[in-house]
């Protein structure tokens, strides 16, 4: 069994190659990091530091590796489901209540594909946002200030990847 339908590897190689980038950035700087990183980002900028560790270091790269994992296998099963347009009267009782309105069936296997494809996407802007705070917790010294660059930087690519999903599963819908 392939880890992926066909049609939808391609578009994992973005999430994929961004997560290489992020590791391979982090094994880098790992050994210049101070040995307070940051840990969590409040209004008033950093607010909370962790000790220099494998795990507090990469704690995003692991965010986002199981991120991809999640979203991976929901686009493989929305693939896998039997689209509304496929199913019949002829179907067991079970396939039939499970096409009802609690369902969210794509509506043919196009529609499907076009899902899975959007939320592939949206899972690679969540990596460049990811990547985005890599930049402010692998800095080389301890600073609490946050640059003016790092909200828009982490927000614009998931709005963005969350409006092409929202309008995949609309154009599912409206069709």
């Amino acid at each position: 069994m392939a880890i992926l339908s066909s049609p939808v590897r391609l578009w994992l190689l973005p999430s994929v190659v961004l997560l290489a980038a992020q590791a391979v950035w982090g094994a880098l700087r790992y050994p210049h990091l101070p040995d307070r990183i940051p840990w969590h980002i409040g209004s008033d900028g950093v607010d909370v530091w962790a000790d220099k560790s494998i795990g507090s270091a990469f704690i995003l790269v692991f965010v986002y590796a199981g991120v991809t994992v999640v979203t991976a296998a929901g686009a493989e099963m929305t693939l896998r489901l039997t689209p509304r347009d496929e199913l019949t009267a002829t179907d067991t009782p079970f396939a039939v209540r499970a096409a009802s309105s609690l369902t969210n069936r794509p509506a043919n296997r196009a529609s499907a594909r076009r899902i899975a494809r959007a939320v592939l996407l949206l899972n690679a802007c969540i990596g460049l946002s990811l990547l985005a705070g890599c930049g402010l917790f692998w800095r080389s010294t301890p600073d609490p200030d946050v640059p003016g660059w790092l909200v828009p930087a982490m927000l614009v690519p998931i709005l963005a990847g969350t409006a092409v999903t929202i309008a995949a599963a609309v154009r599912d819908r409206n069709r």
